[in-house]
């Protein structure tokens, strides 16, 4: 577990939530900068805040005390500032850890809100939740006696963190059971994995990143061997829609994966320390393999560098809907032991030398997300279901309706399960079948040429 100083110290990019990123350093004598500081003051404007001050001490309904007032003071001076600077207190500051570390105290649950109750989406693999049998769908009635009716996301999940040992007893509402029951779990330290990866069909795999924390890389790496271990990969879709970011470096590692060699991202602030520059190292997981990156309006910060990187790059064709648009870089700064200021200290830009800043990263081919629905589910008479039919001429097996009913239903059909992974998995086969055609004569590998038809596929080429 990081302890606040050097989680201050980590290099990153926030997240539309609070993420560590790069420590300020401080160069120079102490007693230069203070008397330079001192000569810029507005006196004038400090007198009026020391007015206001008095008056609220003086004349509020209620006593404040100075040192909850000056707390106030700096959230609305960092408040004032961007969207993304804030001040951080003992509990924001420990939020912060967690999301960055993917590591807290809990139950090992996802959740989510369905009909004004506490709905479990799925318990995590090797949790209490997952030990105690809690089940996708179940509800959660009461949580320690008090009911979970209209209670807030962030309020529930608050109060099933905890430290780890102690115990929660949870009123459980199951489907096929009568009357609700309890179950008693001691929370323990919970590990979120920020990836997770499944083949969609043989030789074409999805890597699904929900955010990118210190130890996403590896998760990646993990998550690409399980799926090579099943085969020769084809094609590789990377899914950052709805990720809000997170860590700076760890979104370099992801890029990294993909590219032989190139600047991944730069950095560029008011202070010498803000200006930094990313390249990848040598070795692409994928061996060349063609590569289809799903945004929208959810993939925000760490996510765009990737997209926008691989999209520069010409390794990936982008798909889905123009993402958030956040190309700011935050440094958390430690105040005090426990708390401690998120200040914006520079932009982020791809290689092409693109800001995101409030303009996000266009698709190179633009998916909405919408339901899709069959036409035509009826299993309709082929050649092969006539009478007398003639037998294929090359003696091959006969495909008749009743074959392909069973052929199709023993397909996954994530064309109505997900219809941009539908069309993100089509744009692989087709750039696939496209580069593994007989070589021009003088060619050598079909790597290059994947790549190639990657290239031919972005939008200003069509």
């Amino acid at each position: 577990m990081f302890t606040r100083k050097t989680l201050a110290s980590l290099i990153g990019v926030a997240a539309l939530t609070a993420l560590p990123l790069m420590g300020l350093s401080q160069g120079g004598s102490s007693e230069s900068p203070s008397l330079a500081a001192e000569a810029r003051l507005p006196l004038e404007d400090l007198r009026s805040f020391a007015k206001v001050f008095e008056q609220i001490r003086q004349g509020y309904v209620n006593e404040v005390d100075d040192s909850t007032l000056l707390e106030y003071a700096i959230k609305g001076m960092l408040q004032g500032l961007d969207p993304h600077s804030a001040y951080l207190d003992s509990r924001s500051f420990d939020d912060l850890q967690a999301n960055t570390t993917g590591e807290f105290a809990g139950l090992g649950i996802e959740v989510g809100v369905e009909d004004d109750y506490i709905t479990i989406i799925t318990p995590m693999d090797d949790t209490p939740a997952e030990r105690a049998g809690l089940r996708a769908g179940d509800v959660i009635l009461r949580l320690a006696g008090k009911s979970m009716r209209g209670v807030s996301l962030d309020e529930a999940v608050e109060q099933m963190r905890g430290p780890v040992g102690s115990a929660v007893t949870l009123t459980i509402g199951r489907k096929g059971h009568k009357e609700p029951f309890d179950i008693t779990l001691q929370r323990d330290k919970v590990r979120v994995y920020s990836v997770r990866g499944e083949m969609l069909e043989d030789g074409y795999g999805y890597v699904r990143i929900s955010q990118f924390q210190l130890d996403t890389g590896g998760d990646l790496m993990r998550a690409m061997k399980k799926l090579q271990k099943q085969g020769e990969l084809k094609g590789l879709v990377i899914d950052l829609r709805n990720n809000p970011g997170g860590v700076l470096q760890s979104s370099v590692e992801v890029v990294d994966a993909f590219l032989e060699d190139g600047l991944v991202v730069y950095t560029e602030g008011r202070n010498e320390s803000s200006n930094l520059r990313y390249s990848a190292s040598p070795g692409d997981v994928t061996n060349g393999a063609p590569l289809v990156v799903l945004i929208n309006d959810g993939s925000a910060s760490a996510a765009e560098i990737v997209a926008g990187a691989l999209q520069d790059h010409r390794r990936a064709v982008v798909m889905g809907t123009d993402s958030f648009g956040k190309g700011s870089v935050q440094t958390v700064i430690p105040i005090t032991d426990d708390r401690a200021i998120k200040l914006t200290t520079a932009l982020y830009f791809t290689p092409k030398g693109r800001s995101i800043q409030a303009q996000g990263i266009k698709p190179d081919i633009t998916v909405e997300r919408v339901q899709v629905t069959r036409m035509d589910n009826v299993a309709r008479t082929t050649e092969a279901d006539l009478s007398g039919h003639l037998g294929n001429g090359n003696g091959g097996k006969e495909s008749g309706a009743e074959d392909r009913k069973r052929a199709k239903a023993g397909r996954d059909d994530w064309y109505g399960r997900d219809n941009q992974v539908f069309e993100a998995l089509n744009v692989l086969k087709g750039l696939n079948l496209y580069g593994h055609r007989a070589p021009v004569k003088g060619e050598g590998s079909n790597a290059p040429a994947v790549k190639d038809q990657v290239a031919q596929i972005r939008a200003e080429d069509l």
